[in-house]
């Protein structure tokens, strides 16, 4: 029974406790006034500061006030009709000019043009010099300085078009097209800067330095993630390249398929092409060892590759046995030190320019401009080199091939013996040093 007995006698039902609990509950107007606010504080704080902060400040607290806003708007969107109101947008900038030209005359933009750009101002302008006829006759309707340092910026900092539009007063959809106009520019404009058919004495006397005789670069493969149907969840591109001893692209073929084996992708490459085929790479005079063993030119590969004459490949283990001499020791260690050249070349490329970070993937709709994007980035790493900028320094190195993945095809007999004569060459070295 849920009945008391009054003093006199008579039953009164129990009291009911209420409890007020729309008392506790935050007014949903009051609250996105709250939110709006502090949103708008934060815009500008940021219109009035985008100088003084770094590139990648601005672009962070840009995506977090757009994420507030949109957050804001959801929550509006849930509530009765006398709570809706507009939540705050990013309006342009209040300033007469833009990011862009506001950065041109500021007293620090020297300093804040190396964050912006990953260049300096100096090598900015000269590479403007070599792009500015391109950019004016593809983009009239835009200054050529500010179509190259908004695709130059994107590449950076892999900002999203409308955080470009917005810092270079551009439209959306100009903001797209001046950054593939660029990297067409670029691809065009600088396609000399892969050297190896143009300069390749100096390619082999940078070698010579590390013992290896007659060597025209180390050649690899490194992976870039995509969304893809057809690959699957873990689906990317790779791009084949070979690199230089100061870190410089060589030569570069991007945008094969994951689907295909290392092999295949050297075989059906330009570079192989020029080799094997047309003659026209790889046929100068060997070198003659102290032994009086003679040594054609040729590249060091990595095992996932097949030991040919001019592609020179490290000793595995058969068996787990088995051990190898002090010339296979040798030649592998000088080997694995090459192969670092590559690691290191795309680690630096990478870390430059973010939008071809290891932490982001690709839309699949956005595949077929990768490869594009990958050699203009390439090219710029050797402007770059050219420019005596200062390289940068990754947190990590890029490891290209497991060790699991070696080529497991025909061995050429011809490749054996120009590799243990090498293997012989560099063990004499080591005994010397």
């Amino acid at each position: 029974m849920n009945e008391w007995m009054a003093p006199n006698g008579g039953s009164k039902k129990k009291a009911k406790k209420k409890t007020h609990h729309h008392l506790n509950r935050p007014d949903p107007h009051n609250l996105a006034a709250i939110i709006s606010g502090v949103t708008a504080t934060a815009n500008s704080f940021l219109n009035h500061n985008d100088l003084s902060l770094l590139p990648s400040q601005t672009l962070a607290l840009e995506s977090l006030i757009n994420s507030t806003s949109n957050s804001l708007s959801t929550y509006l969107s849930l509530l009765p009709k006398p709570f809706h109101f507009n939540p705050l947008s990013l309006p342009p900038p209040p300033q007469p000019q833009c990011w862009f030209r506001r950065l041109l005359s500021a007293d620090n933009s020297h300093s804040l043009w190396q964050h912006a750009f990953r260049m300096s101002h100096p090598s900015f302008f000269q590479l403007l010099d070599q792009l500015s006829p391109s950019l004016r006759s593809a983009l009239p309707q835009i200054a050529p300085d500010c179509a190259l340092a908004a695709a130059i910026f994107r590449l950076a900092h892999a900002a999203p078009y409308a955080a470009v539009a917005r810092r270079f007063g551009i439209s959306l959809a100009d903001s797209c097209r001046a950054f593939f106009v660029v990297c067409k520019a670029v691809t065009t404009k600088l396609g000399h800067l892969f050297e190896l058919r143009t300069d390749s004495e100096r390619v082999v006397v940078g070698f010579g330095w590390s013992s290896l005789p007659n060597c025209f670069g180390v050649l690899g493969l490194d992976k870039f993630a995509i969304e893809s149907e057809i690959l699957g969840e873990d689906g990317f591109l790779m791009v084949q390249a070979l690199v230089d001893s100061e870190g410089r692209f060589l030569d570069v073929s991007a945008g094969w398929p994951s689907t295909l084996k290392p092999d295949t992708v050297l075989r059906q490459s330009k570079l192989f092409h020029e080799v094997e085929e047309s003659r026209e790479l790889l046929q100068g005079p060997s070198y003659k060892l102290s032994d009086g063993s003679f040594i054609p030119q040729y590249v060091l590969g990595d095992s996932c590759y097949p030991l040919l004459p001019w592609l020179l490949t490290p000793y595995n283990r058969v068996n787990e046995e088995d051990s190898f001499g002090s010339a296979e020791r040798a030649f592998n260690c000088a080997h694995s030190n090459a192969m670092g050249l590559v690691g290191d070349a795309f680690g630096r490329l990478r870390f430059r320019w973010q939008l071809l970070s290891d932490l982001r993937k690709w839309k699949g709709e956005c595949v077929e401009y990768l490869p594009f994007v990958i050699v203009a980035c390439c090219l710029l790493h050797n402007f770059l080199i050219k420019c005596n900028e200062p390289m940068p320094t990754p947190d990590k190195q890029v490891r290209i091939v497991d060790d699991d993945v070696a080529f497991d095809g025909v061995v050429d007999e011809n490749a054996i013996r120009i590799r243990d004569a090498l293997a012989m060459h560099l063990s004499r070295v080591s005994l010397r040093g």
